[in-house]
Parts: C-alpha cells; sequence; structure tokens
C-alpha cells in the first residue's frame, strides 16, 4: 500500500480532532488481532502497511491464503497503544472485509474442485470503487483467479458492443487495435454467436447468462464444430454459491462471479490490548 493511500484512509478515519484515541495516556503496550470465526486469511500485506506507518511492531505465524479457526491469533503487537487505537479500526475494517471475499472464493472453489479441476473461479470487476486491488487480492487469497483488473488487461466485447456493431465486426475492430499481449473476450448469448465469435478468432468466449443444460449443448455445438482448441470458454451471470454446484458440472474453463466480492459476508475480527507497560 503507498503512503498516499494510508494517508487518505487515515483523513477519513482520524478526522481532524480525534479525542477518543488521546483520552488515555500513551503506553507502550502489547495486543492482539484475532478472528472470532473460521475465515480464509486476506489483507495481511495490508495490515502490515498500516503497522509500519505507525512503528507498530508486529509478528505473525500466517500468510494470506491460509485458513484460520475461530479464536487463532493473526498479529501480536507491540507499540504505542495512541498508534495502535488509531490504527486499530482501519485494520479490523480491511482484515474483516478482505477475509470475508476470501472466504467466500474458497468456499466456491472447494465446490467446483469437487466436480473438476481444470475449472476456474474468477471475480469480475464489480468491485467498491477505489477497493478493487484488495478485493482482487483477496480473491487470489482464496484460490481464486482476478480476471482483469482494469479495461486495459483485455479486451472485453459485452452485449452492448454486439448490438452496436455484431459479433465479427466487434472482433475485426478489436484485432486492428488490441496489444499482441490482450486477449480478446467475447460475450455471447447464443450457440450460433459462440461459433461465430470462435471462427472470427476470439480468444475466450462468455457464455452470458445461459443455465446449465444450454451450456453444455452450447459447448459440445462448438466442439463438434472443430473450434481451436486454445479458445477459452467462460461462463457468467446470476451465477452464486446456490446455484454454483450445477455450472461447475459443466466443465467450462472458467466461472466468473461478481458475486464473489459483492456477496460476500464480513469476518468478525477483533483487538485486545493484552498488557500496558507503565
Amino acid at each position: 500500500m503507498y503512503t498516499h493511500e494510508i494517508e487518505s484512509f487515515l483523513e477519513e478515519d482520524l478526522g481532524y480532532n480525534d479525542i477518543s484515541c488521546k483520552l488515555v495516556p500513551d503506553h507502550n503496550v502489547e495486543a492482539i488481532i484475532f478472528t472470532k470465526e473460521d475465515c480464509t486469511l486476506a489483507g495481511v500485506d495490508v495490515a502490515i502497511s498500516f503497522f509500519d506507518y505507525f512503528g507498530i511492531e508486529y509478528s505473525t505465524d500466517y500468510s494470506n491464503g491460509d485458513r484460520l479457526s475461530k479464536n487463532d491469533v493473526i498479529f501480536t503487537l507491540k507499540g504505542s497503544s495512541l498508534s495502535i487505537l488509531r490504527t486499530e479500526r482501519l485494520v479490523l475494517n480491511f482484515l474483516g472485509h478482505l477475509c470475508g471475499i476470501a472466504t467466500n472464493t474458497s468456499r466456491c472453489v472447494d465446490i467446483v474442485r469437487s466436480y473438476s479441476d481444470k475449472t476456474k473461479i474468477a471475480c469480475t470487476r464489480k468491485t467498491t470503487p477505489g477497493l478493487r486491488k484488495y478485493e482482487k487480492m483477496a480473491v487470489i487469497a482464496g484460490g481464486g483467479d482476478p480476471h482483469r483488473f482494469n479495461l486495459t488487461d483485455s479486451v472485453m466485447i459485452k452485449d452492448n458492443h454486439v448490438k452496436m456493431m455484431g459479433v465479427e465486426a466487434a472482433i475485426k475492430s478489436a484485432k486492428e487495435k488490441a496489444g499482441f499481449t490482450q486477449k480478446i473476450d467475447v460475450e455471447v448469448e447464443s450457440p450460433a454467436d459462440a461459433l461465430v465469435a470462435a471462427k472470427a478468432g476470439a480468444d475466450i468466449i462468455m457464455l452470458d447468462n445461459m443455465d446449465p443444460e444450454n451450456i453444455v449443448k452450447t459447448v459440445d455445438y462448438l466442439k463438434s464444430s472443430s473450434i481451436s482448441e486454445h479458445i477459452i470458454i467462460e461462463v457468467s451471470g446470476g451465477i452464486n454459491m446456490d446455484n454454483l454446484e450445477e455450472y461447475a458440472k459443466t466443465g467450462v474453463d472458467i466461472i466468473s462471479m461478481g458475486s464473489l466480492i459483492h456477496r460476500s459476508q464480513w469476518i468478525d475480527v477483533s483487538l485486545e490490548i493484552v498488557k500496558v507497560q507503565e
């Protein structure tokens, strides 16, 4: 985390007249941060950025992606009570939010792995503005794929592009404008358009808002049409933990889920001062 980001978050949280943290004497203290529920850990690096900024000593036995049990101690801290109190809520907010995403992701990954070793779970750009990189790193900690971080990473031709240009024209334009490292991902809603996209040179074909039965039919149709083996088949749209099992059974390459982030629940993480040095 960059210094200007840390200071921006602090400016929002501390305000201009922080009395609550200053009303007690500033002592050297020891504190712990622990989880109150089972979770997959994410946000360790973010928390460390705040500790380093405030000169707080820390130790941890865990890394992002580790699976923790209720009451496991994530960090042991030593330092100024004022500094620890000032960083407390920011660190806990990040850990709670990011661990929630990682935990949700790891549960989804476990579901898919019981049906397919090749299928990857990916998130989308449905992220909180200003927090995207942290949220996507939490998906990685949970065993998922971050998909593209921004519009530059790859060229995604979505339904609105197709409505204005058609599949073939949109792909042709993308191939003319894209760099050689940028893949072209085309969103389609029918087997016919999927085949058109494949023949026009798409690298990734996203089957959007298709039910599992139609996904299987479309994949079979594409294979029977002898599409290039390098083409990645992705599915997306309305997929969540409740229906993920049925999509996992289709054996597609990528299952993209906005719900990895926007439907995750925070993990209850707490900080407790355990020793005060006079």
